[in-house]
């Protein structure tokens, strides 16, 4: 009897324990991909079209044996399990909030049909790392040391794979638009290639670069980690034994990404509304003067370079630098006093690598209303933070072309110069303003 493999989040073949599993519980194995309408229907075209392009990667890997069906996947899993006669589903557990209740109703629905998870997106799942007491971690830092001390297994190698052929398949949807956004190849082949460039190339330096937008400094490896064409145990097993600071530092950022996803999983409703409920009190700017204000954010318009260029970036890739992303996350939130969950819902629309527990926690982490344990008093000035991190104006001539003929560190302060650049707006806020009137509007709210 065939087992059916359901994929999601992990689009490749190497280092997949649910693969191996469905490999051992059936003679031949159905991968399957559920086109699911809640979740394509909200998300950004940059995302679907990655995802897309990721899925026609792995079918070819399949020699064209991957299923894909449209529809709500508590019909279409158990109608394939019976269509197929599967002695078992397997899947990658799913620690987010949709798919933790999908997974109970279709499990529910295969009836005397298993549904077996086995792995997850992470090194060590959501749930798994707690404090002594059986808390979950509240801060990042002592939950960093308890993940380091769960370990991680090696990756398996890649299985041979037998599967059923001959099955119906659904067609890919066309891509959606995605404006000038040029997105990262993909696929699995591409993820791995990734790693390795980054890790002979960028690792070294990586601790004292990876602030440095204006550098290519960084593994750019989050679309793929989101889509699971590379599982994080492999850049994890090429770093145990190193012991450089760049080795280190990246292996706490692979962390960041597993802790936000435990604080999801223990706090589900912090995806829609503040980790810290108080901060739903905070005061914020509405009508049109704010809705302006929020398209010119939008279309880096705001006057201020460093913000301008990573909001552009984000246009034309579908990415933003991360340090980038806490600066225009904090100009949205401290200098034009609106809210997070708008500019969250902003980057979800547009990054290829959207993941909703990074994503939202990052935002409520600058927002001041998630786990950071000094929050909102924390304001990034938006011109020195250009000033430290594109100390050449590198960045910001890249994605802000009206700048181009400003020569160096200038770019960050254009108003000052004799002449400013006619078709370049005026910053759109008073920067010390604005951050006086957040830090009020803090002290309204905090315990």
């Amino acid at each position: 009897m065939p087992a059916v493999l359901w994929l999601r989040r992990d689009l490749r073949l190497s280092d997949h324990p649910a693969l191996h599993a469905a490999l051992a519980d059936g003679s031949r194995v159905v991968p399957l991909f559920v086109l699911d309408p809640v979740l394509l229907g909200p998300a950004g075209g940059p995302r679907v079209a990655f995802m897309l392009d990721c899925l026609r990667e792995l079918n070819q890997d399949l020699d064209g044996a991957l299923v894909l069906r449209t529809g709500n996947p508590v019909d279409v899993v158990p109608a394939l399990a019976r269509e197929v006669e599967a002695s078992a589903v397997h899947i990658s557990a799913d620690f987010n909030p949709y798919g933790r209740t999908r997974d109970d109703k279709v499990a529910a629905a295969l009836g005397d049909v298993p549904l077996h998870p086995t792995g997850s997106p992470y090194a060590v799942s959501p749930g798994r790392v707690r404090k002594e007491d059986g808390e979950p971690y509240r801060v990042y830092t002592p939950f960093y040391r308890a993940w380091l001390r769960q370990g991680f297994p090696s990756p398996p190698a890649e299985p041979e794979v037998v599967t059923v052929t001959g099955l119906p398949s659904d067609r890919l949807p066309a891509k959606p638009d995605v404006g000038a956004a040029a997105l990262p190849a993909a696929g699995e082949r591409a993820a791995r290639q990734r790693w390795q460039d980054f890790r002979d190339e960028h690792l070294q330096r990586y601790a004292d670069e990876r602030n440095r937008p204006d550098l290519e400094a960084t593994s750019r490896l989050s679309p793929y980690l989101r889509w699971g064409c590379i599982h994080p145990r492999t850049p994890l097993a090429d770093l145990r034994g190193r012991t450089g600071k760049g080795a280190e530092t990246f292996r706490k950022e692979l962390a960041w990404r597993e802790f936000y996803a435990d604080v999801l999983f223990h706090n589900p409703d912090s995806a829609r509304e503040p980790y810290l409920p108080r901060y739903a009190e905070l005061r914020v700017d509405t009508g049109k003067s704010a809705d302006e204000r929020f398209t010119a954010w939008t279309e880096g318009r705001t006057g201020y370079p460093i913000v301008d260029a990573g909001m552009r970036q984000l246009l034309v890739e579908g990415w933003i630098h991360n340090r980038i992303r806490m600066v225009v996350a904090s100009f949205l939130v401290k200098d034009l006093h609106l809210g997070w969950k708008e500019g969250a819902r902003h980057f979800m629309r547009h990054l290829v690598d959207g993941d909703l527990a990074s994503n939202q926690h990052g935002w409520q982490w600058v927002a001041g209303s998630g786990t950071d344990a000094a929050p909102f008093y924390r304001v990034f000035n938006p011109v020195k933070q250009g000033q430290k991190f594109d100390p050449e104006g590198n960045y910001v001539r890249r994605y802000v072309p009206e700048l181009r003929g400003v020569d160096g560190a200038a770019v960050h302060t254009p108003w000052e110069l004799i002449v400013p650049p006619a078709d370049y707006p005026d910053p759109i806020v008073d920067h010390a303003e604005e951050r006086q009137e957040a830090l009020t509007r803090y002290d309204a709210v905090k315990a």
